[in-house]
């Protein structure tokens, strides 16, 4: 039973950073996949080299995979925060599904109207991409069911937002940009994961203050979210080595160590976000929040 609702009570905080990030997601994370013109990308297609067609593929696979485990796996984060009567956060949170679905039908539609791929390529997932999707993500984001304490929202938002977000998507988008813009390739792809990178950067930052906000309030979850760090880290290292091993040359005259150390780069960012908020005030995480909000145009 309900006993009180915060909007008849002492109402919504607006300038919170969940509301701040639900504002932009309001403004910008309003795009339709249906409405790219994949036209050219098909005729792009086309021109690719067997090789080349095949990294890409794979590249488009475990995105899409990835964004459909999320899409399975969110709701208890939601959830979780929802009964702890946070309504701005659980607010910004709804828009997390239907972005991630929107995500999936993204990526969906390039493999099918694009690459014309409507088969199974669970070949390119690789032990260690198993390792993250098949069973980290889905066990830290489906544990927050039996358990929404503060260790295990630290364990899903860091395997969620940290690492699938923040060191592979990142990792993803910078692979995808580094094909297309030096072959001006795919437009219409271009522009739909330039759409899905201001997502992203939305659930991160909210990621982000959820983790400062768990850790400033406890600091014994430091250790949490460390220890979840270390343990995925070098799978997710793994994703990328395990992938680009499969080609020599690799197409496009891509570098295996350019896409590592970018993703080591962001794990490493990461950490020293997460560790500042270590014996920092809530106005202290608040005002952090927001500088980095306005700071970001996504």
């Amino acid at each position: 039973m309900h006993t009180t609702f915060v909007t008849t009570t002492r109402g919504l905080d607006r300038t919170s950073p969940p509301m701040r990030l639900y504002e932009k997601a309001k403004r910008l994370g309003i795009w339709n996949p249906s409405d790219l013109d994949f036209s050219q990308d098909k005729k792009d297609w086309q021109r690719l080299s067997p090789q080349e067609q095949d990294l890409v593929l794979r590249l488009t696979s475990l995105f899409q995979s990835g964004e459909e485990a999320v899409t399975l796996d969110l709701l208890p984060l939601i959830m979780a925060i929802a009964q702890e009567g946070r309504l701005e956060e659980e607010m910004f949170l709804t828009t997390f599904l239907w972005e991630e679905a929107k995500h999936t039908d993204f990526f969906n539609r390039f493999l099918v109207e694009v690459a014309g791929v409507s088969g199974d390529l669970i070949h390119y997932h690789t032990p260690d991409y198993r390792t993250i999707f098949y069973e980290a993500l889905p066990q830290a984001l489906q544990a927050l069911r039996l358990d929404a304490s503060p260790a295990a929202q630290v364990r899903a938002s860091v395997t969620y937002n940290m690492i699938v977000e923040g060191m592979l998507a990142e990792t993803g988008y910078h692979a995808y940009f580094t094909v297309m813009q030096r072959q001006n390739l795919l437009p219409a792809q271009r522009q739909g994961i330039n759409y899905l990178k201001q997502d992203e950067s939305r659930h991160i930052a909210y990621g982000i203050f959820l983790l400062s906000r768990l850790i400033a309030a406890d600091d014994s979850l430091w250790q949490v979210a460390e220890d979840t760090f270390n343990a995925l880290v070098m799978p997710a290292i793994g994703i990328i080595s395990e992938g680009l091993a499969a080609y020599d040359p690799i197409p496009f005259d891509l570098s295996e160590a350019e896409f590592t150390d970018y993703a080591m780069n962001q794990f490493q960012k990461r950490i020293a976000r997460l560790e500042r908020a270590r014996g920092a005030s809530l106005d202290d995480i608040y005002r952090v929040t927001q500088q980095a909000i306005d700071h970001n145009d996504a």
